[in-house]
């Protein structure tokens, strides 16, 4: 079997092996990028279709009567047509789990740097005011220890509870949300509740009807002007340019953004605005760690094998 990586670059900057995918398959053409026009052209010979973030959907499916297998390198599966694959027999599989870690140290690299006031330090560091200090420390900006606050947890998954173990190890309490308007299972606190009490907001939940701009300017207001909101998910679960209203406007006293509703932001966004102030904002690298991409590759290569052998390793068609 040949196979294609359409967009290798999203994986790998020259820090990645594709060797796991060069064992399982016959041949494997490693691409940087592949504009949307080409796809079915440079798949003409090929019987699997890897790709991250290129949009797969029926036109392409149907133009590509050859085509036995799509690997994703990504959890999320929306830029792929499951129905038109099903139909067409073609197998289509995720990768999971591959990223915990990863994803776990920048939501606390995010929290940490808002919660130290790291920017505001830096800032005076640059303006020589440790130098002309008469004190050896610097005091402007009060610093909370994590230890007794509040974090309340959107998204109960694989993500959610890794943050939620690293939470525990600082002294936090974890508080995890039900879904806004259900009833409250064990374990779980009101979505309305945790808006109110948290100190801290960690965002965790795929984007969904439900959760589409779930966090606008109602719930900014109804979250402690000391709270901070950190974001790893999906962009569009905030709405944007009500989080940069509610940074200005000191409804909340900060934000970690990891990801934005379109990317790259290549019409704009309200939070790259340059004068919303404690706003962390990181070009969607959550996830990014080498080891993390490695794995990625390597379990795309497990779902090939699989596929191959007849298993249905992280298959979701």
């Amino acid at each position: 079997m040949r196979g294609v990586f359409l967009d290798f670059a999203t994986v790998s900057n020259n820090d990645v092996s594709a060797a796991p995918l060069e064992k399982v398959l016959d041949a494997v053409e490693l691409r940087d990028v592949t504009p949307q026009d080409e796809i079915v052209t440079v798949m003409q010979d090929a019987e699997v279709l890897l790709t991250n973030k290129c949009r797969i959907d029926r036109a392409i499916i149907e133009a590509l009567p050859q085509l036995q297998f799509i690997g994703l390198s990504a959890t999320g599966f929306n830029n792929v047509d499951i129905e038109a694959a099903r139909e067409h027999g073609i197998a289509v599989a995720n990768i999971r789990a591959y990223c915990t870690p990863s994803v776990v140290q920048h939501v606390f690299t995010l929290m940490l740097s808002l919660n130290q006031k790291l920017d505001g330090y830096r800032a005076l560091l640059a303006q020589g005011a440790w130098k002309t200090s008469p004190q050896f420390t610097l005091l402007d900006y009060p610093i909370a220890e994590l230890a007794g606050q509040k974090l309340g947890i959107i998204g109960w998954g694989e993500l959610g509870k890794g943050v939620a173990a690293v939470a525990e190890a600082f002294g936090m309490d974890v508080m995890v949300a039900e879904h806004r308007g259900r009833e409250v299972r064990e374990g779980r606190v009101d979505f309305d509740t945790v808006l109110g009490e948290a100190d801290i907001i960690s965002l965790h939940c795929p984007l969904t009807p439900d959760t589409d701009k779930l966090f606008d300017a109602e719930a900014f207001k109804a979250m402690k002007d000391t709270a901070i909101i950190i974001n790893t998910a999906r962009g569009a679960i905030i709405d944007e340019a009500a989080l940069a209203d509610a940074l200005r406007n000191g409804d909340i006293a900060g934000a970690g953004i990891d990801v934005l509703s379109e990317e790259p932001p290549v019409n704009g966004n309200p939070l790259l605005a340059a004068d919303i102030p404690n706003l962390v904002l990181t070009p969607h690298i959550a996830w990014a760690a080498v080891s993390a991409r490695q794995r990625a590759v390597q379990q795309m290569a497990n779902a090939i094998a699989g596929f191959k052998r007849g298993d249905r390793i992280n298959r979701v068609d």
